[in-house]
């Protein structure tokens, strides 16, 4: 499934609309994971550990969001938008969001 941010795909052209379609995901992090992440990674700035629950979150939002346009019929996804929340400082859940335009493309 094609799936891009702009409103159009070049070379192909859009038939069919079939709405707005989104993926959410939302991961809490592990205590442990985030006291030694924080260890680990205060020297350098970066925090791999981080990085790839980031990562994992939005690949499971976009799968989502493309399991949702299939099945609607679609074969792309245009106008995606992802977003990234923070929900609650104590307890650190991570909250990624994806959103976009289920089409039929030709």
């Amino acid at each position: 499934m094609l799936v891009t941010t702009t409103h159009n795909i070049e070379g192909k052209r859009i038939t069919r609309y079939h709405g707005l379609v989104a993926g959410e995901a939302i991961l809490g992090a592990n205590l442990f994971k985030d006291l030694f992440a924080g260890i680990r990674d205060l020297v350098g700035g970066r925090s791999a550990t981080y990085e790839k629950e980031l990562q994992r979150a939005r690949d499971i939002a976009l799968e989502e969001l493309q399991r949702r346009a299939h099945d609607l019929g679609a074969n792309a996804v245009v106008g995606v938008d992802l977003d990234y929340e923070v929900l609650g400082k104590s307890n650190g859940m991570l909250m990624v969001s994806a959103s976009g335009t289920a089409v039929l493309v030709e």
